[in-house]
């Protein structure tokens, strides 16, 4: 029996540790840590609902727009404001680009290198990349030969720069499969991607008035209003993503995966899934968004969320008690005592779902998506499946390889409403249509938004009084995924995805490694604590919100 552990994890949002048990070739125990220790609830403690929307988008950098979204839901709710369709349009463009901006820096730059190696590419003959990129109908817009003379300046110097500290030599030089022709297409796609981020933010802070951190996604809707050229500036950075990810990453995804079939039969995970939902339709209703409201269970059968079931577990993280305390009655005691695995190992809370531990993320909203018959989504589904050679099976899509490939669809998903709604808010604006916010019916009550980060169901739920927030609780995407074990013992849900993972190298466990970057961590955003220097303590579970 060997421990293998990967300290830090890098290419991800923030800092985490996994130590894994692995017997006979295999991971037989695993814990996943959490390293960072910060906070925003007390923050934003005494504060508007309209100062919180733009305070809470600083627990993440990538994905603020959400914490903005659904912070100001959970506003909306309290303030008993329905917000006007315009509204509704521009905070989908808003909330779609950073979802498209997150994809795929997830996908190229965080996640890829497990799978291309670049130094492999010197190999590659252009002229076959160029053929290769033809028949497998992906895009060709850098030119190959220019890219293996700028990889091999790399090579020649001795400094590899974004592409210093993988594992290219893991099991021998064996764990990467990759044709040379195909390393070269994927790494041009990797530097392209980064051109096509740039491109999602300048649709957010066009609309958002910056990004990362927007100021426009307010409580009632937005300040943004939009004038002839902005339409026409938003709609042209639109098409050109949508160009780009229509023709390059379902084609990446499938050339990749054909190569590593075996990560469809590792990296399950707990088999539940939790989504609240993103992207609101006319109805506003969670289980009619664009990507609905889903809770499934071992069987993927289908029911809606109930906030009483949410609850959080605090015996094996580092904070005070042992008990599980149901939403929105969570304490929050920090008390570090040391790493033990045996103990408590963990900034990161243990949420969970009806007593179980559930996977939120990319996958999770598919399978929701899936479940509730949204066509773009069944189909594409259904033809991915077939072509990893396992049809209408929903088990394959639960492991390594379908987590990290079905997201992909949703990114093409996201792609193609964001052209529906560009072309929406131009009929609006050509109707007439002026509305863009309404004001508070009143300025005490409560709320909860149920919404999504790109990483996952998101839950922000706020108590306000007089117009000011007497109590505020978030639960983070990441919080579900990286969950330590529970008061019964079961592990969270990237530990048991890990567990069973095979390991070829101890000291480079690749597999472990795909299977991690599979959730996209952001450990950054899973830790919500603070201890203000003001003197303010944290309150016991007699008194939830902190109320003084």
């Amino acid at each position: 029996m060997t421990r293998s552990v990967i300290d830090p994890i890098t290419r991800i949002e923030g800092h985490l540790r996994v130590e894994m048990e692995v017997e006979h070739g295999e991971v037989t125990d695993a814990w996943v840590s959490g390293g960072c220790f910060r906070g925003m609830e007390l923050v934003v403690q005494n504060r508007t609902p309209e100062d919180a929307a733009q305070i809470v988008q600083r627990i993440c950098g990538v994905c603020p727009v959400s914490h903005a979204h659904a912070s100001s839901i959970a506003a909306e709710k309290a303030y008993g404001i329905t917000i006007s369709n315009n509204a509704r349009i521009v905070r989908n463009l808003i909330e779609g680009a950073q979802f498209l901006h997150s994809h795929i820096l997830w996908f190229y730059n965080l996640a890829a290198l497990d799978y291309v190696n670049p130094l492999n590419a010197l190999k590659a003959d252009p002229e076959d990349a160029v053929a290769l990129a033809i028949e497998a109908e992906t895009s060709m817009n850098t030119d190959f030969f220019q890219l293996k003379n700028r990889l091999k300046t790399f090579a020649d110097n001795g400094q590899l720069s974004i592409f210093s500290g993988n594992w290219f030599e893991a099991d021998g030089g064996k764990a990467y499969k990759l044709s040379p022709e195909l390393d070269l297409i994927c790494t041009a796609h990797y530097l392209e991607a980064l051109k096509m981020q740039a491109r999602s933010s300048e649709i957010a802070a066009l609309l958002g008035g910056k990004m990362p951190h927007i100021m426009t996604l307010v409580p009632g809707g937005t300040a943004f209003v939009p004038t002839e050229q902005k339409l026409d500036d938003l709609k042209a950075l639109v098409d050109e993503v949508y160009n780009w990810v229509s023709t390059t990453m379902i084609p990446d995804t499938l050339a990749i995966g054909a190569n590593y079939m075996e990560a469809l039969e590792f990296g399950k995970g707990c088999g539940r899934y939790i989504a609240w939902g993103v992207f609101e339709n006319q109805s506003m209703q969670l289980a009619d968004r664009y990507l609905p409201m889903g809770v499934l269970d071992e069987k993927l059968n289908l029911s809606d969320v109930e906030e009483s079931k949410i609850k959080e577990y605090m015996g094996r993280s580092w904070y005070k008690g042992s008990d599980e305390y149901e939403s929105p009655y969570f304490v929050t005691e920090p008390e570090f005592t040391g790493y033990d695995v045996n103990d408590r190992y963990t900034w990161v809370k243990c949420p969970n779902y009806d007593g179980k531990p559930m996977e939120a993320g990319g996958l999770a909203r598919i399978l929701a998506a899936y479940k509730r018959g949204v066509p773009f989504i069944k189909d594409g589904v259904d033809d991915m499946l077939r072509a990893l050679g396992a049809p209408g099976d929903l088990s394959v899509a639960q492991s390594t390889l379908g987590r990290t490939a079905l997201r992909q669809l949703e990114t093409l998903y996201i792609a193609t409403l964001m052209k529906e709604w560009v072309d929406e808010l131009i009929e609006a604006v050509k109707g007439g249509d002026s509305e863009y916010f309404r004001a508070p019916e009143t300025d005490s009550g409560s709320g909860t938004g149920f919404w999504e980060a790109p990483r996952g169901a998101l839950y922000h739920s706020e108590k306000v009084k007089n117009g000011r927030i007497e109590g505020y609780q978030i639960i983070i995407p990441s919080t579900w995924n990286l969950a330590p074990m529970n008061k019964d013992g079961e592990h969270g849900p990237m530990e048991q995805a890990l567990i069973g993972c095979p390991v070829e190298d101890v000291e480079m466990p690749i597999n472990a490694l795909r299977t991690v970057h599979s959730f996209d961590p952001c450990t950054a955003c899973a830790v919500h604590v603070t201890e203000p220097a003001t003197g303010k303590s944290f309150e016991t579970v007699t008194n939830p919100w902190g109320v003084k």
